[in-house]
């Protein structure tokens, strides 16, 4: 593989059809907790527009027609892809629990651990990190996977942290869990790689020089000494309390429900493979296994269900590595002509019902616009974009994404949005082709004389998914706004020496 890989798309998809048995060293995971809070992804019930419009954020699972037909699949042994242990899991299960949020959140995860199983090579290694609201049950369905097929259980590590809010009606629960567990018994491990310094005041020796000019310490059992050098450094213990939580003004925070610290992930990667390497993420969110990845010299693929992330952890990496980097990433799954774009626009999956929205937003905003996300009514505005307006303020320009047939109404609704939103300019994407008397009511609705540009735009300004795909008629505006704030410059000699636009959002 000579290029790093980020897919759009379902990751059961990508990880059946899409890549190889044994070709990933190391695979770490961050799924979705079942734990009712708002984010990530949602399962909900066909046809519940409010739902729907909340899907990309929201930790709420539920039983529907996807998770009954994924439980008749593994308990049917569908393609002979689960072991025996699996299956009778997951019958008991479904006798214990019924067809509850909690197990539709089970199967779900059952069908990709046993997916990133196959691809993991012998050598690898696989980190899922969880909360105590399911970890019990998923570790059940890690032994079945992995333990059923040679695969060793190594470690349930305790990442424990003081940052976020505590409760005054309970113990705070102030740690996540994360199983790791290896494909066979020949796996990877670098001592040097997990390490951390030595703490040389919990040992009563004095820190000695010997005469090759290495500091030790010293312990005496049976008349035997026993030096620890510092350089050397030890293994943390299983339970980590050295990696604190993000919190909300962290350097690294990029405004994502979920993010990790990159310490986290450095501890890791580098505690389970070695530069060159092929590093995984199916769930990855904001990117912060593949910035920790490209940072170490690791290749990488990284998977994500909706575009908003996508287009996170592209412009993530290239604030943090310069805009070079974007041509080593291979990106699958992003429509790139007009049957990809129906396509997407068409999917039935309510899980990305508005996808193609998001997709068309960002896409044209090149990554700056940040995304409706209300679980109601969007009164007609799908994003927003701020631009300069002179020297001194900024303005908002609002979107609006059509897929099926429009017509002169949605123009005019579209430029009345605009005056109830206070924005100088709307911009209407539409999948088919503007009729004569939407392009006459889009001129009707005047000009924005832009001071900075000394020139006259639009008020309402119509692009076509034809030409943003063709032409690639993108925003032209001076943009300084963007949907996240820009990442931490990378901490790496390897940067590309390119001028980049850090200009941050107000929050």
């Amino acid at each position: 593989m000579n290029n790093n890989e980020l897919y759009y798309g379902d990751n059961l998809d990508v990880l059946r059809n899409k890549i190889e048995k044994d070709s990933i060293d190391l695979c770490y995971i961050d799924p979705p907790f079942n734990s009712k809070r708002n984010y990530f992804q949602i399962y909900t019930n066909v046809g519940k527009e409010d739902q729907a419009q909340a899907q990309a954020f929201i930790d709420t699972w539920t039983w529907n027609a996807l998770a009954d037909r994924a439980l008749m699949e593994i308990i049917g042994n569908e393609g002979g892809r689960y072991t025996r242990q699996t299956i009778e899991l997951l019958k008991g299960l479904d006798a214990v629990l019924g067809r509850s949020g909690l197990l539709s959140y089970l199967v779900s995860m059952t069908q990709r651990v046993n997916e990133i199983q196959r691809v993991l090579k012998p050598t690898g290694s696989f980190y899922l990190h969880c909360d105590p609201t399911a970890s019990h049950y998923l570790k059940l369905i890690l032994d079945s996977v992995f333990c059923a097929r040679g695969g060793d259980f190594k470690n349930e590590i305790v990442w424990c942290y003081d940052t976020g809010g505590r409760s005054k009606t309970g113990f705070p629960r102030k740690h996540d869990t994360i199983f790791w567990y290896t494909k066979s018994s020949k796996f990877l491990f670098s001592y040097d790689g997990a390490s951390v310094p030595r703490d040389t005041s919990t040992m009563h020796e004095p820190v000695l020089v010997d005469e090759k000019g290495r500091k030790y310490q010293r312990n005496i059992k049976n008349g035997k000494e026993y030096r620890y050098f510092l350089s050397k450094g030890v293994l943390p213990n299983d339970w980590w309390t050295d990696l604190q939580a993000l919190n909300p003004a962290a350097k690294e925070r990029l405004g994502y429900p979920t993010q990790k610290p990159e310490a986290l992930l450095e501890r890791i990667i580098q505690a389970s493979s070695n530069e060159g390497d092929v590093i995984l993420d199916a769930y990855c969110g904001c990117g912060t296994t593949v910035a920790v990845a490209q940072r170490l010299n690791r290749q990488w693929l990284g998977i994500d269900i909706t575009y908003q992330s996508i287009a996170v952890i592209l412009k993530r990496l290239e604030d943090q590595f310069g805009a070079d980097v974007l041509n080593t990433i291979t990106l699958n799954g992003i429509p790139r002509d007009m049957e990809s774009a129906i396509a997407l626009a068409n999917k039935k999956d309510d899980r990305v019902r508005k996808e193609f929205e998001k997709w068309a937003v960002l896409t044209y905003s090149k990554n700056h616009a940040i995304i409706n996300e209300k679980k109601g009514a969007d009164r007609g505005i799908d994003g927003i974009v701020y631009i300069a307006t002179d020297s001194n303020s900024t303005a908002p320009v609002v979107f609006q994404v059509k897929s099926g047939k429009v017509g002169r109404g949605d123009i005019a609704k579209l430029n009345s949005d605009r005056i109830r939103e206070k924005a100088v300019m709307g911009i209407f994407i539409t999948l088919q082709k503007p009729t004569a008397d939407m392009k006459k009511e889009a001129l009707d609705a005047g000009f924005y004389h832009h001071v900075l540009f000394h020139r006259d735009d639009p008020v309402i300004r119509i692009v076509t998914v034809q030409d943003m795909l063709e032409k690639r008629e993108l925003i032209d505006l001076p943009l300084l706004h963007s949907v996240l704030k820009t990442a931490a410059k990378a901490n790496t000699d390897e940067q590309f020496n390119i001028s980049l636009d850090e200009t941050e959002p107000d929050e």
